[in-house]
């Protein structure tokens, strides 16, 4: 897609601006770790989690933050499979690469996609959690730029994504 190729010059200078702090060993390794915690593992923790702690009543918050990962699932793929962007460090350019990308092209960030769509759905019923997710789901957002597997777009369409989907599921479960 032209429209693509021409952002991605213009935001491989950003690429590179912030993959220059994955040069620093405890930088990378940070984000290293908050990429592979955005992989799901927290998140899907956390759903099993939530009923043990706020009690059966809350099964029902991760099942709509299961919604939403499930609902946005087919989005992504298709814009993946459509766009096959490549990612920043798949380019010609000198960036520090030290964490594998989970596949081979990068719009949309998926990993923003649900950290912003499980965020907003568990905010929007326990807000007692907003103080951990929130900057959780920024440090993931900000991971997949210090680590050059994604552009700032890819990353802004994946929170937009996830941040539609919940708000849809919100939408739906307030009808009943």
């Amino acid at each position: 897609m032209r429209v693509l190729q021409w952002m991605d010059e213009l935001e491989l200078a950003v690429c590179q601006q912030f993959n220059h702090y994955n040069r620093r060993r405890a930088i990378s390794r940070f984000f290293g770790a908050v990429s592979r915690l955005g992989d799901g593992v927290l998140w899907y923790a956390l759903m099993l989690a939530l009923p043990v702690i706020h009690g059966p009543e809350a099964a029902w918050v991760s099942l709509q933050m299961a919604v939403v990962g499930l609902a946005s699932l087919p989005v992504y793929k298709w814009l993946k499979r459509r766009t096959s962007r490549r990612r920043p460090c798949h380019r010609d350019r000198p960036f520090a690469r030290t964490v594998a990308p989970l596949d081979e092209f990068s719009f949309p960030s998926g990993h923003t996609m649900h950290a912003v769509g499980f965020s907003v759905i568990l905010v929007a019923w326990l807000p007692v959690w907003g103080w951990l997710v929130v900057p959780f789901a920024l440090l993931v957002a900000a991971s997949r730029l210090v680590l050059a597997l994604h552009y700032p777009s890819d990353v802004a369409m994946g929170a937009l994504i996830g941040a539609s989907m919940a708000a849809a599921v919100l939408g739906v479960v307030s009808l009943f």
